[in-house]
């Protein structure tokens, strides 16, 4: 899974300020990796892009490590209210470090070649539970 996340800090708050409150104090037990950016044009908006492993069972439980960060660290103080979100699935990773040509390869994920089609066949039962995650967190923070 992938997520980018964009906040626009609050006048006078800096990216030290927003680390300090977004800060995962909580692991997600499988691989998860994330990469904050700060926008070149606005450096005011952090970018925060997430990379995580999991199986659609363990994606609702992901998903609310994620709700109980957020509620035990909210970061209302820190960043205006809008905040934009985009998930998506990995089909593809590749590695266009290398110098010279590159030999076209199907998409595939550590070595193993990625089904699109089962993904595709996925795409909607992920929308419902990041959809349902997004309600639980709304319905906790009242």
């Amino acid at each position: 899974m992938g997520a980018i996340v964009t906040r626009r800090l609050r006048e006078g708050k800096t990216y030290e300020d927003f680390r300090k409150r977004w800060f995962h104090t909580t692991g997600f037990a499988s691989e998860n990796r994330m990469f904050s950016l700060i926008n070149i044009e606005d450096p005011r908006e952090i970018i925060v892009i997430g990379l995580t492993e999991s199986s659609m069972e363990d994606l609702l439980e992901k998903l609310r490590i994620d709700v109980k960060e957020r509620l035990e660290n909210p970061l209302d103080e820190v960043i205006e209210p809008e905040i934009g979100r985009t998930f998506g699935v990995m089909v593809s990773e590749d590695d266009f470090s290398s110098e010279g040509s590159i030999e076209y390869s199907d998409p595939s994920i550590r070595g193993k070649k990625t089904d699109v089609s089962e993904i595709l066949g996925n795409i909607q039962d992920i929308r419902s539970t990041f959809a349902k995650a997004a309600l639980e967190r709304d319905e906790a923070k009242k």
